[in-house]
Parts: structure tokens; C-alpha cells; sequence
């Protein structure tokens, strides 16, 4: 099959849904399939990049770490034309996911949507603290999925989200799937030398972009009062963002600097050695829709610390592979659960760490591109049952009037919803909501 894939956020940015784009279609392409991503351009990108279309792009967005691309289709018509896809997947439901909408109408090709992201989360990029504002990137997103013709949920936790909030189009659970064995049986004595932590020190890590809806104020609250009670313990944090510094900072101003270690980000070999080095790994994001990271952790055979939120309570099992903790626990009981396998005799740390390992197996990328094949093929053979012999100007261009007029009757949908949640009863916001996504 031949796959054309939409997504803001794209290689060299490191992220989760960088990432889960980047090894999809990875996974893909080692099968025998071709996949054309289009994204962003982005500081750092070369220029013989194999199927990669990159769009102009604002770079660092209101101060973030993300690019917002120009969504422009026309320089993209003799690309696609020529690459002939069979299907269109969308990674975002803004931006280059308008640009998807777009194609799949222009070129009468099956739609699927990945819902990556807790956007009502991770509104403070555009206003911080703004009801509106998280009611509104919320509507458009749910409005979007009813847009595609599949949506892809990373978890169940989250499909199940899409579906109470009022999603009609079919959600598929398809977990990002990781290269199980890039991360188990590495050494990471040397990450250990390398940094100055002792090779008897316990040593919590943390792996991910470092940004404020990661909950990292809480984490570092957390990590700092074990620091201050276990004396041989160290804190490892690889990953880079606009939290990097208070984080640094936060230790610094009690005295735990000697102790936390801070390499940025990392890939490939490199990162598969920092999770070696890591006892511990610690997560608090409530934000997440799956927690690749905890895939990852889990792999390299390290217990896991997580708070119960989307994505991490169907990894995590209590006492089993690691600490699963209620959402709004306070950050000493978090401080507490680290503690917990920190005083695991060797045997019983080791049964924890190979039950996390046979977790991670359950989120292999062979087992993920099964699926996501499956769901693709699906489409495309419904499409072309019901597709026309001929197909004009006239049809194509009808197909792209409609799909514009759906992309603004959702926004304008969600900015109506938005505007009026807080006075609505809640009937009539179930009526509201039935009318979400296609006119």
C-alpha cells in the first residue's frame, strides 16, 4: 500500500508522537509499504530526506519547542500525484490535519485519524489556564475525529474517552509499538561513570520532553523528598523543554544539585543505555494518551512509578511491574512508592523488573503495524466498492467544497459549544454534542 501521513511534529523534533509517526512508518516501509510523510520544517533537517515533504513552518511557537507549518495543499498536488496514495493518515486534528481533510477529498481516498494528544491539556501554547480555550481544542478535536473515516485511540482508556464524549466515527485501539529489543539487555554502567553517579547508587529516572503539562513541578517535589530521605539515591532526567530549568533549579535550591543529572535528550543507543542505568523510573503525567516512555522503561526491565491517568493504567500494575497510584496522591506518598521497590531485596526487584519486560512485549511495533494494516486495508477495499468508474473536475472539485464546509461548520461547532457550556443545561449539551463532527 502506499500511505501519506500528516503530522505537526516530525524528526529531528524528539516527542512521543514524533516519535510514534517516525516508527510507524518505519515499521511499514520494513514490510514492503510506502509511507510519505508530510511535516513541518524544522531547524537541523536535511535535504535528501526519502519520502519527506516538508512545509514552511513558524518556528518555536509563543516560546515552545514546536513548529506550526503553513498548511498550503497546492505545492503538494504533483507529489502526491505522482507517490499515488491508497489511504490518508492524519495525526493531528489542526493545521496539517485541515491539509489531510483536504487530500483525501481532492484525491477520494479513506481518512484515519490518530488521536495523539490530551489537547485540552496543553492549551497554556496559546492561553494559559483558559476554560474556553480547553473546551475549544477539545470540540475541534472530537469534531475532527467524526471528519475521518476511522479513528486511532493509543490506549482503551483513551477510545473509551472519544466514545463517551459523543465520537461516531469507528475507534480503533492500536498502541504506538516500540523496537522491544533496541531497549533490553544494554549496560549502563558506562551512562553511570560518565555522569558521576555511583555504581551503587539507587537511581530514579525520568525520560521525556520536559514541559509544563508532563506535571514536572509535582515530580520534582516528589523525587526531591526521596533524594533528601535515601542519601545513596540519584535522579536522572533525559529529555529536553521549558522545563529544564526550573526543574535544575528547584534541586539546586535544596542543595540536591550533586544529585540530579541532566544529559538532555538522547536517541537510538544512547537513550536504550540511560534507561540501563535507571533502578527506578518515575512518571506523573496526567496528560498522556499512551506513555511510550513506560513502554520503553519496561523494556529495559525497570519498575515503573506512575500515576493512574490515560495510556499508563493499562501498562502499569500495582506490586507487579511496578506502583500504580491514584491520580491526585500526594507527592510523599509518590516519594513513598519509589521508596517502596527501593527497598526490594535483589530477587524481589528482579521478579518486578521481568514482569515489567514481559509487559513491554504486549507493545512490540510488529504487533502494532499488524494492526494498523489491517485497519488500512479495510478502507481502502470499502472505498473502492462504493467508488465511481469516473471521476471528473466537476466530482473532485464538488468533493472539496464539502470538505471545506465541514472543517468550518466543525470549528465554528466547537466555538459555539465552547462559548456556551457554562450556561447550557446539560440536555441540551447532549444535543449539541450529537450534531459534533460531520453536518
Amino acid at each position: 500500500m502506499n500511505i501519506v501521513m500528516f503530522t505537526n511534529t516530525f524528526r529531528p523534533h524528539i516527542s512521543g508522537v514524533a516519535n510514534s509517526v517516525a516508527w510507524q512508518a518505519d515499521g511499514l516501509r520494513e514490510i514492503g509499504h510506502r509511507v510519505l510523510v508530510v511535516a513541518p520544517e524544522f531547524p537541523g533537517v536535511t535535504s535528501d530526506e526519502p519520502d519527506v515533504v516538508r512545509i514552511p513552518a513558524v518556528q518555536n511557537f509563543r516560546g515552545s519547542d514546536f513548529s506550526v507549518p503553513i498548511p498550503l495543499t497546492r505545492p503538494l498536488s504533483d507529489t502526491l500525484a505522482g507517490f499515488a496514495p491508497d489511504i490518508v493518515h492524519s495525526h493531528h486534528p489542526f493545521l496539517l490535519g485541515d491539509t489531510a481533510l483536504r487530500v483525501s477529498a481532492s484525491f477520494d481516498l479513506p481518512i484515519v485519524y490518530t488521536h495523539h494528544t490530551r489537547y485540552e491539556l496543553c492549551s497554556y501554547h496559546i492561553a494559559r489556564d483558559s476554560p474556553v480555550l480547553q473546551r475549544l481544542v477539545l470540540g475541534i478535536a472530537l469534531g475532527y475525529s467524526d471528519l475521518c473515516d476511522a479513528v486511532i485511540a493509543p490506549s482503551r482508556s483513551m477510545a473509551d474517552f472519544l466514545i463517551d464524549r459523543g465520537v461516531k466515527a469507528p475507534v480503533n485501539t492500536i498502541p504506538t509499538g516500540i523496537e522491544i529489543d533496541g531497549f533490553a539487555g544494554r549496560d549502563g554502567n558506562e551512562v553511570r561513570r560518565n555522569l558521576g553517579i555511583p555504581a551503587d547508587a539507587f537511581v530514579v529516572g525520568h525520560v521525556g520532553r520536559l514541559a509544563p503539562e508532563k506535571n514536572l513541578d509535582y515530580l520534582a517535589d516528589a523525587i526531591g523528598r526521596f533524594l533528601a530521605a535515601e542519601r545513596r539515591a540519584h535522579f536522572l532526567v533525559v529529555g529536553d523543554g521549558p522545563m529544564k530549568e526550573p526543574i535544575s533549579r528547584f534541586f539546586e535550591e535544596h542543595d540536591l544539585a550533586e544529585r540530579i543529572h541532566m544529559p538532555g535528550a538522547c536517541e537510538g543507543e544512547r537513550l536504550a543505555s540511560m534507561y540501563a542505568a535507571i533502578d527506578a523510573f518515575a512518571f506523573s503525567s496526567r496528560s498522556e494518551t499512551q506513555g511510550l516512555v513506560l513502554a520503553e522503561a519496561m523494556a529495559a526491565s525497570v519498575p515503573v512509578v506512575a500515576l493512574d491517568a490515560f495510556g499508563v493504567r493499562e501498562m502499569v500494575r500495582d506490586r507487579f511491574n511496578g506502583r500504580l497510584l491514584p491520580a491526585d496522591v500526594p507527592s510523599h506518598s509518590f516519594a513513598e512508592a519509589v521508596q517502596w521497590i527501593g527497598e526490594l531485596d535483589d530477587r524481589k526487584r528482579r521478579a518486578v523488573g521481568k514482569a515489567a519486560g514481559r509487559t513491554a512485549r504486549l507493545f512490540t511495533r510488529e504487533r502494532a503495524t499488524g494492526s494498523m494494516l489491517e485497519l488500512y486495508r479495510s478502507l481502502a477495499w470499502a472505498r473502492r466498492r462504493v467508488k465511481t468508474p469516473k471521476d471528473g473536475s466537476w466530482q473532485t472539485a464538488m468533493r472539496r467544497i464539502e470538505q471545506e464546509w465541514k472543517i468550518l461548520s466543525n470549528v465554528a461547532h466547537a466555538v459555539g459549544d465552547a462559548l456556551v457550556a457554562e450556561s447550557v443545561p446539560a440536555p441540551m449539551k447532549a444535543a449539541r454534542q450529537s450534531h459534533r463532527g460531520r453536518p
